[in-house]
C-alpha cells in the first residue's frame, strides 16, 4: 500500500514547515511527504524541504489551478477569507493510495503515518475534539432546523488541519457538485472566524463518506491536541494529557499565532531548531516587551547559536 503525507505551504510559512518536518522525521525517516503549493510563492520552501527532508512538490499543478478557477467561478472572489486553503483537496488525486493531510502549524510526537491503520475499517479518519464545541466554525443551526444533518451526524464534524483518507474516494465532480450545493445555501455555514474550507469540506464528508472514524473514539480514549488546552504537561519535549494519562500524538496551534509567549512555545521552538544543518530561527521580540526583555531575548538567541555550533 502506497502511503504518504500531504502538506500545503508557501514561503511565508517556512519556519512552521521546518518544525513540522523536523517532528515527522524524528520519528519516521521513510514516509514520503508531498507539498501542495498554497500559491505561486513557494519555490524557496520547496527547495529547502526537498534538500533536508526529501519533500516533493505535488505533480499535477494543472489540477490545482483548475480547482482554484472552479472555486472562484462558483463562489466569486469575496466568499472565503482564504480560498487557497481549498488546494489541500488535491490530496484526493495525488500519488498516495492512502494519505494523511497535516497543517504546517502542527508538530507530531510519534510515527504519525501509523494512524492510517484505522483505514482498515473506515474510509476517512480525523483526530480531534471539534464536535465538543458544538457546530461553531462549521455550521449554523439552520442545518439542524432543515434536517440537512442529524444530531448524530454533526458529532462527526472535524478540524480541517489533520485528516486522512483514500485516493479517489472523492471525485473531481464530487468537489464541484459540493461547491455548487454550498454556494446555493450559504446560510448553512459558519464563516464568522474565517475558517474558509473547513465548513465546505465537512459538508462534503458528511454527505458523501459514510464510513468515518474519529481516532479520539478509539478504545481507551485518546489525548487532546489543541494548543489552546492549558493542562498538558511537558516532559522531554513531549506533551502529556493528564485527563486520559496518555502522551499527545500531535499538537495543533489552530487559531493561535505561533510566537514567543504563545501556548507551548518552547515545544514548537525545540522542533523548529532541531535540524543541525538549518540555521536557528531569529526569534522576534513581542511588541509589549520592555527594552530589558528584548535585550535578554537577544542574548539568549546568541547563546543558543553558540551552543549549537559547539
Amino acid at each position: 500500500m502506497n502511503r504518504g503525507i500531504y502538506i500545503i505551504a508557501n514561503d511565508k510559512v517556512i519556519d512552521q514547515a521546518i518544525a513540522l518536518l523536523n517532528s515527522i522525521r524524528l520519528y519516521d525517516v521513510n514516509t514520503p511527504v508531498v507539498m501542495i503549493p498554497y500559491d505561486d510563492n513557494y519555490h524557496h520552501i520547496a527547495d529547502l524541504l526537498n534538500t533536508y527532508y526529501g519533500v516533493q512538490v505535488y505533480a499535477d499543478l494543472d489540477f490545482i489551478e483548475r480547482l482554484s478557477q472552479k472555486l472562484h467561478a462558483t463562489f466569486g472572489g469575496q466568499f472565503f477569507a482564504r480560498p487557497n486553503q481549498f488546494r489541500k483537496q488535491a490530496c484526493w488525486f495525488g500519488k498516495f493510495d492512502e494519505f494523511l493531510y497535516i497543517d504546517t502549524d502542527i508538530v507530531v510526537f510519534e510515527k504519525i503515518i501509523d494512524n492510517l491503520n484505522h483505514l482498515r475499517h473506515s474510509d476517512f479518519i480525523c483526530c480531534d475534539y471539534q464536535h465538543l464545541g458544538g457546530i461553531k466554525n462549521v455550521f449554523n443551526p439552520q442545518v439542524l432546523k432543515e434536517q440537512v444533518f442529524t444530531e448524530t451526524e454533526i458529532k462527526d464534524i472535524f478540524n480541517g488541519g489533520f485528516w486522512g483518507s483514500k485516493k479517489n474516494l472523492i471525485s473531481e465532480e464530487d468537489l464541484y457538485t459540493t461547491f455548487a450545493e454550498c454556494a446555493n445555501h450559504p446560510e448553512y455555514f459558519d464563516f464568522s472566524e474565517k475558517t474558509s474550507d473547513q465548513p465546505i469540506i465537512n459538508y462534503m464528508l458528511l454527505k458523501r463518506v459514510p464510513r468515518r472514524f474519529n481516532i479520539i473514539r478509539r478504545e481507551g480514549k485518546a489525548p487532546g491536541n489543541w494548543a489552546g488546552t492549558p493542562h498538558f504537561q511537558t516532559h522531554n519535549h513531549l506533551l502529556f494529557d493528564t485527563t486520559v494519562n496518555q502522551s499527545l500524538q500531535y499538537l495543533h496551534w489552530a487559531g493561535i499565532r505561533i510566537q514567543p509567549g504563545c501556548p507551548y512555545w518552547e515545544i514548537w521552538e525545540y522542533y523548529r531548531n532541531l535540524h543541525p544543518a538549518i540555521p536557528l530561527m531569529d526569534i522576534p521580540a513581542t511588541a509589549n516587551k520592555t527594552l530589558w526583555e528584548r535585550n535578554l531575548a537577544s542574548i539568549k538567541n546568541k547563546l543558543r547559536r553558540l551552543n549549537t555550533s559547539l
